[in-house]
C-alpha cells in the first residue's frame, strides 16, 4: 500500500475524520510480533510488572507502584488483550514475579485463561479496578488474584491503588488520583484532568508515567505547549463529529448518535447539551463509545449486548460485525450505519425489558 494513502500528514482533515488512524492498517500479526518482543524485553529479569490500560487512570496506577517500589515494568493492554499480556508473563516472566493488573475488566472467561498458570508461578497477583464486573468472572479471578474493585460511581482505579498499596504516599499523589478521577468519572471540576487525559493519550506511556511521578497532576510548561499544539487538530475533529450528530428517540430515551475519529467525551457533552440522555460515538476503527447522563446510567448494559462493557455512565464496545475489509469499507462509506443500528437496537432491547409484563 502507498504510505501516502494512510499518512495523517497528507490526508485533509475532513477525510481524516472519517477514516481510522494509520495504525489500523498494520496487520495484527505484525503488531503481535512487536508486542511480544517488547513484552519479552520488559519481563526479562523484572521483579514486578503491571498489566494496565494505557490511559491516565491505568498509567496513574503504574506511577504509584513505581513511587512505592522503585520499579514496575509496564505491559499495556486493553480489555481484549488481557490474556495476551498474561500469556507473555507466563512465557517470559521469572518465577516469583510480583504481578499487578490495573484498570482492566475482562469481558469473558477467555480473557483470563492464562491467569491460573501465571498465579501458580507468581509470588503475588493483585488486581485493582473500578469497572462493573460480572459476578461469575469476579469469583473466577478472585480464586487466583487479590481482586479489589472500587465503586465505579465514586472512585477511579488510581484511587483504589492509592488505598491498597502499602506505602505512605506524598500528598501530590493523592492529588494525582483526585484529578485522574475527575476525568475518568467525567466530573470535570478540575481543568487539569483534561490535561492528564490528553497527555496520556498522545504521549508514550513511559513518558507519561515518568512525568507524573516527578510532577504529579501539575504538568510542566513543556507538556502544556505540547498539548496546546495537539489540541488544534483535536478540536477540529470534535467539531466534525459534533456537526454529524443526530438525535434519535429510542423508547423512553433521546440518544445522540454520531461518527468520526474524535475525542468522545467532548462530543458526548455537546450532544448532552442538545438534549441527549445518552450518546453513541461510532469510531472509524469499528468500535464505539457510549456515554450517559444523570437520566441514563445503563451504558454498561447496552455495551454488554454488543461485545463490550464499562461503567453506568461510560462504556465501550465493538460489535462483532466485521468479517472482511469490505465490511470496513461499507462502515467508512456509510459513516458506521450498521454499527449505529446494532447499538440502537441494544437500547431498544433495554427499553422493551423495562415494559411491564401483562
Amino acid at each position: 500500500m502507498d504510505d501516502r494513502l494512510i499518512d495523517d500528514g497528507s490526508i485533509p482533515l475532513h477525510r481524516r475524520s472519517l477514516l481510522p488512524g494509520e495504525g489500523f492498517f498494520t496487520p495484527d500479526s505484525f503488531d503481535d510480533t512487536v508486542a511480544e518482543r517488547e513484552a519479552k524485553s520488559t519481563l526479562e529479569g523484572a521483579e514486578r510488572v503491571v498489566i494496565a490500560d494505557p490511559d491516565a487512570d491505568g498509567l496513574g496506577c503504574v506511577a504509584l507502584l513505581r513511587v512505592a517500589f522503585g520499579t514496575a515494568g509496564l505491559l499495556s493492554a486493553g480489555p481484549h488483550e488481557i490474556d495476551d499480556a498474561l500469556s507473555y508473563v507466563e512465557a517470559y516472566g521469572d518465577p516469583g514475579i510480583e504481578l499487578y493488573l490495573c484498570d482492566l475488566c475482562p469481558d469473558s472467561a477467555s480473557d483470563v485463561e492464562a491467569l491460573p498458570s501465571v498465579a501458580e508461578s507468581a509470588d503475588t497477583v493483585r488486581w485493582f479496578d473500578h469497572h462493573q464486573w460480572d459476578e461469575a468472572l469476579s469469583e473466577t479471578v478472585s480464586e487466583y488474584a487479590e481482586l479489589v474493585v472500587g465503586d465505579s460511581d465514586a472512585v477511579c482505579t488510581t484511587d483504589v491503588a492509592l488505598e491498597e498499596i502499602e506505602f505512605e504516599f506524598d500528598e501530590r499523589y493523592a492529588e494525582l488520583a483526585a484529578v485522574t478521577r475527575d476525568h475518568d468519572l467525567w466530573l470535570r471540576e478540575d481543568p487539569r484532568s483534561d490535561d492528564l487525559a490528553d497527555y496520556a493519550y498522545w504521549a508514550d506511556p513511559g513518558e507519561y508515567v515518568e512525568t507524573v511521578v516527578e510532577h504529579g497532576a501539575d504538568l510542566p510548561e513543556t507538556v502544556g505547549a505540547f498539548l496546546e499544539k495537539k489540541r488544534v487538530e483535536k478540536d477540529a475533529l470534535i467539531e466534525k463529529a459534533t456537526d454529524r450528530a443526530e438525535l434519535r428517540e429510542v423508547g423512553a430515551w433521546t440518544v445522540g448518535v454520531t461518527y468520526g475519529r474524535c475525542s468522545q467525551n467532548e462530543v458526548a457533552e455537546a450532544m448532552r447539551e442538545r438534549g441527549a440522555d445518552a450518546s453513541v460515538i461510532v469510531k472509524p476503527a469499528g468500535s464505539a463509545s457510549i456515554r450517559g447522563t444523570d437520566d441514563f446510567e445503563r451504558c454498561h448494559e447496552v455495551a454488554r449486548q454488543v461485545n463490550g462493557g464499562g461503567h453506568p455512565k461510560a462504556a465501550g464496545c465493538k460489535p462483532d460485525i466485521y468479517d472482511d475489509m469490505l465490511d470496513y469499507a461499507h462502515h467508512w462509506s456509510t459513516q458506521g450505519a450498521v454499527t449505529k443500528r446494532v447499538i440502537l437496537e441494544a437500547f431498544r432491547t433495554l427499553d422493551r425489558a423495562d415494559e411491564p409484563t401483562q
